[in-house]
């Protein structure tokens, strides 16, 4: 079982750091340019808080979309997904793990909080919105696993880990 380090800690935190400029970089910039719809990833954070808390403050809308992608996506991966995945599929590759993850997130954004919390239609109506945030998410999974993968990170919780070759 890995321990959970300052190094891993770090290492999490960069995960999530860089994979949050990659969801909005493809979001915001990249997926318009291409002549497809513009994801607003702060105006869904907003829309929660108000649902949730009955306000919106000022900033607090951008500092929980920099937080969700920062620590708690990113730390969903290391210490949920991947450690999941190691004890039902522990040959399957990180990167097939991180798609399905991505997508996972997808359907958390686009039905629990858009529609569930917020009361939008679900997957908000399967507009252009819906299919860029679908590979957005994948971005910011694979993103984010790549980085804790390739630094070793990974929270194995099996009792007798299985030997997987190195890739």
């Amino acid at each position: 079982m890995t321990q959970v380090t300052l190094r891993t800690v770090g290492t999490v935190l960069t995960a999530g750091a860089f994979a949050t400029i990659a969801f909005d970089a493809f979001g915001q910039a990249l997926s318009p340019l291409f002549g497809y719809t513009k994801l607003a990833p702060v105006g869904l954070a907003g829309a929660s808080l108000k649902a949730i808390l009955g306000t919106n403050p000022p900033g607090a809308a951008h500092l929980l979309h920099a937080l969700t992608g920062l620590i708690f996506y990113a730390a969903g991966y290391f210490a949920i997904v991947r450690p999941i995945q190691l004890m039902v599929a522990p040959r399957l590759h990180w990167s097939v793990t991180a798609v399905a993850y991505g997508v996972a997130l997808w359907v958390f954004a686009l039905y629990v909080m858009a529609h569930l919390v917020t009361g939008n239609k679900p997957f908000l109506g399967w507009t252009g919105i819906t299919w860029v945030a679908l590979w957005g998410h994948i971005v910011y999974a694979f993103v984010a696993a790549a980085i804790i993968e390739a630094k070793g990170a990974v929270f194995d919780l099996r009792r007798d880990p299985v030997a997987v070759p190195a890739e």
